[in-house]
This record gives C-alpha cells, structure tokens and sequence, in this order.
C-alpha cells in the first residue's frame, strides 16, 4: 500500500537555506547547481583535503551497512562522481545493478570518465535528476544511498518522500551526512576549522573560495541527528536509526520501506 497523499507534499515553501542565507525557495536548485558546476573537476580531491582522507573510510563504513547483494537494483543520488557507486559495484560483484542519480550534468560527467578509466563499463547507469522528483517508477530499487547531498536539496522532507516512494517494501535507505559534533568543546573546534579551511583550500586548488564557504555554511545548518531521525519516520520508514562516526562529524541514518 501507498501512503496517503500528504496535502503539504505539493507546497515548496517560500524561503530555502543557501548557507547562512534565505533564498527564494525556486532558486536555489539552481545555486547549488552553479556551486557544483564550479567545483566538480577538483571534488575529490578537495574532499581529501578537507578531511584527510577519512572521507573515504566514512563512504566504506555506507558501503558496508548497505551490504549490497548480487542482482538487487541501488540507486545512488546526489553522487555525480561515482564515488559510492563504484564501492557498491565492487561489493555486488556478480549482477551488479546500480544506478547514479545527480541534478548536475558536470558531476555526471567527471563520475562517467571516472568510470571509463576504471573499466566499469557493465552493471552502472547514470541518470540526471533531482532528489525531489525522481526520474523512476514506484518501487523500484533494493536500496537508496545519498552521501553529503541531501543538505543541497530545497526540500529534504520531499527528497525523503521520494526516497520511500521508489523504493520497494523492504527495500533499505542509507544516508551520510555532515552532522553535529557530539563534544561541545571539539565542536567549536571543528566550526572554527571548517569556516577557514573550506574557502582556503577552495581558493588555492579549486579557484572557487565562495562554493566551499556555501559547503562550510550548509553543514553548520543542516538538521541534528535526532531531527532527520523524526523527519524519516515522517516520510513513512521504519527502523530508523543512525552512526555517529568521527564524534558526530558525520552520521549514517538508515531506514527501511515496509
């Protein structure tokens, strides 16, 4: 069964965030979008910069609670560059069957030759959309990822409603994301790194300072974990939980359709 039309489901609110600041609701996908044009040629490398590399082992840690089988259909959103769908390919092994789904032809673009280098040329799809209206019928995939993207939507309770809806009854949600730092005190250590380092290193290798102070700003606003926790189970999941890892740097949410 379906869940019933939500009446607020069709309404985009007025105001969205872009960092600390509220835009018009119907302009920001198209923001994030020139945000992410603008630093798609040096995106992974930044984000080995910016967190040392440990970015890599919080995709492993997704990948692994994810635990995809052979022949069950994924769908990755938000991951232009492929980083987590070539994990989830390797995972598969046999049949592999997963699909990349991203608002940015640029990032698709840099996860496609990514993808040619590697050989990965069997079993990976690559699609453009938006998180908020995706491009697949009900019930579709085994399984959804999403990593350090839902913090770009306009409408997260939306994109989570999405997320449900293409998934099928026991089908398994996975979301990695900047979060709250647990201690009070590393926190503001962390805020204090993050507002400098991310427009430096934006700066000095991606020429973009203003696109990684968007990055810093959004983390800062996006939801704790006890909030998004509420919000999945609002858009009809069950088993809800989530990871801390690294002190709260970033969580992993997991739900289940039934």
């Amino acid at each position: 069964m379906t869940n019933p039309p939500d009446p607020s489901a069709s309404a985009r609110p007025a105001q969205a965030s872009f960092g600390f600041r509220d835009v018009p609701a119907a302009e920001k996908a198209g923001m994030v979008r020139q945000v992410f044009e603008s630093v798609a040629p040096r995106y992974d490398l930044m984000n080995d910069l910016m967190s040392g590399g440990v970015h890599r082992l919080w995709k492993n840690t997704l990948v692994d609670a994810a635990n995809p089988r052979p022949g069950e259909k994924f769908l990755d959103v938000a991951g232009g560059t492929g980083d987590i769908a070539f994990r989830l390919l390797a995972r598969q092994g046999e049949r592999p069957d997963v699909t990349v789904c991203d608002i940015n032809p640029a990032m698709l673009a840099v996860g496609r030759d990514r993808a040619v280098d590697r050989g990965l040329l069997q079993g990976l799809t690559w699609a453009t959309g938006d998180a908020e209206t995706l491009p697949f019928p009900d019930r579709s995939f085994d399984g959804y990822t999403i990593a350090f993207g839902l913090r770009n939507v306009t409408d997260i309770d939306k994109a989570l409603r999405e997320a449900h809806r293409v998934l099928k009854p026991g089908g398994r949600f996975y979301c990695l994301e900047f979060s709250k730092v647990t201690s009070p005190a590393l926190g503001r250590l962390y805020d204090a790194y993050s507002e400098r380092a991310l427009p430096f290193f934006g700066r000095l290798v991606a020429k973009d300072a203003e696109s990684y102070r968007y990055l810093h700003e959004s983390i800062r606003r996006f939801p704790p974990q006890h909030e998004l926790a509420q919000r999945l189970r609002k858009a009809g999941f069950a088993n809800v939980a989530w990871r801390d890892m690294t002190l709260g740097v970033v969580a992993l949410h997991s739900g289940w359709r039934i």
